[in-house]
């Protein structure tokens, strides 16, 4: 039934934040609205209390067909305006009063996001990695007008950003681009782009060279434009790890973006991703929590939660966890994801393999679907030795083109117990500096390793060796 609903009823919000996102409104506010104004908000049966969905198609006939609304856009236009945080009134007519003005003012929000997604579609940037960092013909400025545009442009991208898939990912770059251009002197902008990238590379075919450079460069930027935003230090803390491998800088930065905001549930998310990176399971289980208790409706934050609960010994409420997010939005890749190292532990090869293909449709990698394919062949043929011999064959192809990360191939020859070439594949991974190998301890199939020297030697230089400093990179298209 729920997914004729969907189908029925458009595009589906998965949380409070999204609702709020689509608005450009706080939590608060739209719950209030739920409440007092009818917002058609539904809850997952059985879910939590806070676990709430909502259609956009829905949310769009509550604001433009309403007939509060048509009578209001009639009025005078002073008097449709109210102050933000109205004080509740008495009396049937000052309520129905205020509903309509709330309604003219939300009719409004709706008509601004169109007139964004109509310059998106005649104007659509593409971040390059390098070339002239000169604004587009046509910016805003960064007067008063140029500062609110480029407020709007943020909230979209934000909106966009928390769908956490490829497309929508790279919708935000562009809305946050676009920002950047109305104010190069906005802050929170340059946190958006930078929060792109450390995701694209998670939630797209985007390779991991590509992405966190950029997502450095904008985090850097967001740093010195704005040394109190708890928001950039997060993000310059997250790529200060996994791209530079610099520990002790990354944990730092963290801890003052927590010192300047303790209510950050994505701070307080992020570095428990730092944590468990780090095989540090139990503080790691803290900070997610602390996120959790935080956003109690961000299904990232609860797939987290599900695989380090894998990793504490809790793995049947990791499993419960990531299948129940898994049932509620199959669109997000992070349960996925989770669930193959959970199945492949297990020896549940055939769940592997379909949590698998699903990840790799879902992130549109059609190398890793080709990879998939080969595997699924494999096994039907020879069971688990045919799934990793037939997965090693596409992998050697796709890295002799050089597009395959040498620890992948490391990867599948531990699993076939074959220790040398593991090696000596983690070897050229390190050399390649690849952000995997941050994670290392965490994988299981490893574990054959753990009495080499090598081994060891390599665990200890990983933690030991941060990067050497990367090019510059412009994160504004040259105008043409």
């Amino acid at each position: 039934m729920e997914n004729s609903l969907k189908e029925s009823s458009g595009h589906r919000l998965n949380s409070w934040k999204e609702i709020a996102a689509f608005f450009g409104r706080d939590e608060r506010t739209v719950r209030r609205w739920e409440k007092d104004l009818s917002l058609p908000v539904h809850r997952i049966p059985g879910g939590s209390k806070g676990r709430v969905f909502a259609f956009e198609s829905e949310l769009q006939e509550w604001l433009l067909t309403s007939q509060a609304a048509q009578q209001t856009a009639a009025s005078p236009a002073p008097e449709t305006i109210v102050d933000s945080t109205p004080k509740l009134a008495t009396g049937e007519d000052l309520r129905l009063g205020l509903r309509r003005k709330w309604v003219a003012i939300l009719a409004i929000c709706v008509l601004m996001g169109a007139v964004y997604g109509a310059y998106h579609v005649a104007h659509k940037f593409r971040v390059q990695a390098s070339g002239d960092s000169r604004p587009v013909a046509g910016n805003g400025g960064t007067g008063s007008a140029g500062k609110s545009q480029a407020e709007d442009l943020y909230l979209v991208g934000r909106f966009y950003w928390n769908k956490r898939t490829p497309d929508d990912l790279n919708r935000a770059v562009d809305y946050f681009t676009q920002a950047i251009v109305r104010d190069p002197n906005y802050a929170k902008p340059y946190v958006g782009l930078a929060d792109c990238y450390n995701l694209l590379r998670e939630f797209s075919a985007m390779p991991a060279n590509q992405a966190y450079p950029r997502a450095l460069a904008a985090a850097t930027k967001a740093v010195e434009l704005d040394q109190s935003s708890a928001d950039a230090h997060t993000s310059l803390a997250f790529v200060t790890f996994f791209w530079n491998w610099d520990a002790p800088t990354a944990e730092r930065e963290f801890q003052q973006a927590l010192a300047l905001n303790p209510n950050d549930a994505r701070a307080h998310h992020w570095y428990a991703s730092f944590l468990f990176a780090q095989g540090r399971y139990s503080e790691s289980l803290e900070q997610i929590e602390a996120a959790r208790r935080l956003d109690p409706s961000s299904e990232a934050i609860l797939a987290d939660k599900g695989l380090i609960l894998n990793y504490v010994g809790q793995t049947q409420a990791g499993l419960d966890l990531l299948k129940q997010l898994e049932a509620e939005d199959p669109s997000l890749a992070s349960p996925h994801r989770y669930l193959t190292q959970i199945y492949f532990d297990r020896k549940d090869f055939p769940n592997y393999l379909a949590e698998w293909d699903k990840v790799a449709v879902l992130t549109h990698d059609a190398q890793e679907l080709a990879t998939v394919k080969a595997a699924e062949r494999g096994f039907s043929r020879r069971g688990y030795s045919g799934m990793l011999e037939a997965t090693l064959e596409c992998q050697n192809a796709l890295y002799e083109r050089g597009s395959l990360p040498a620890y992948s191939l490391a990867l599948t020859y531990a699993r076939l117990g074959n220790k040398p070439e593991a090696l000596r594949y983690l070897g050229i991974a390190f050399d390649q500096r690849e952000s995997a190998l941050l994670a290392l301890s965490n994988e299981p199939s490893f574990a054959l390793l753990h009495d080499e020297r090598k081994y060891t030697d390599l665990l200890a230089q990983i933690r030991s060796s941060p990067k050497p400093a990367s090019a510059p990179v412009n994160l504004i298209p040259q105008s043409h």
